[in-house]
């Protein structure tokens, strides 16, 4: 959960040119964030939360609508109130759409999911060269520390 919570503000702030210091603190909100709904998720709060011990992290599927807004003029202010006001209208549409959810198969879901991690590739294979714009972008070092994290991602402990 801590990676995928991490590389998306990464990617976001990156595409939106933030310097550093607004880069950790759009990283340390997406976690706090993370932290408060998997306390919900957890504890429950209301007719919030399935009382069950799920970690919440951050979608990869909005990384393009949140990169478009930001980067097209509203900075960050816009991209935290488009967030907003999305959660928002998801709370409200939540009960429409988990009756819906008998219409999307595991197949449509796959897709989607597909789709998601194959838009991505191209950020995934800067970052395995060494980042674009390094001085040693593709060196044998990169790939070897990316292909190593791979390998110790995929045993399960």
């Amino acid at each position: 959960m801590y990676a995928g919570a991490v590389a998306v503000p990464l990617i976001v702030g990156d595409a939106m040119k933030l310097s550093a210091a607004d880069m950790a603190y759009l990283i340390t909100a997406d976690l706090l964030v993370c932290g408060v709904a998997t306390l919900i998720q957890c504890v429950g709060l209301w007719r919030f939360g399935v009382r069950l011990p799920i970690m919440q992290g951050c979608t990869f599927a909005a990384v393009s609508p949140m990169v478009l807004i930001g980067a097209t003029g509203g900075g960050l202010p816009a991209v935290y109130g488009s967030v907003i006001i999305a959660g928002l209208a998801i709370m409200l549409l939540a009960p429409v759409f988990g009756r819906l959810l008998r219409f999307f198969p595991p197949l449509v879901t796959g897709t989607v999911i597909l789709i998601t991690g194959v838009s991505l590739l191209p950020v995934a294979g800067n970052w395995a060269a060494g980042g674009a714009g390094a001085q040693d972008f593709g060196a044998p070092k990169n790939l070897a520390l990316a292909a190593f994290v791979l390998a110790v991602d995929t045993i399960d402990v």
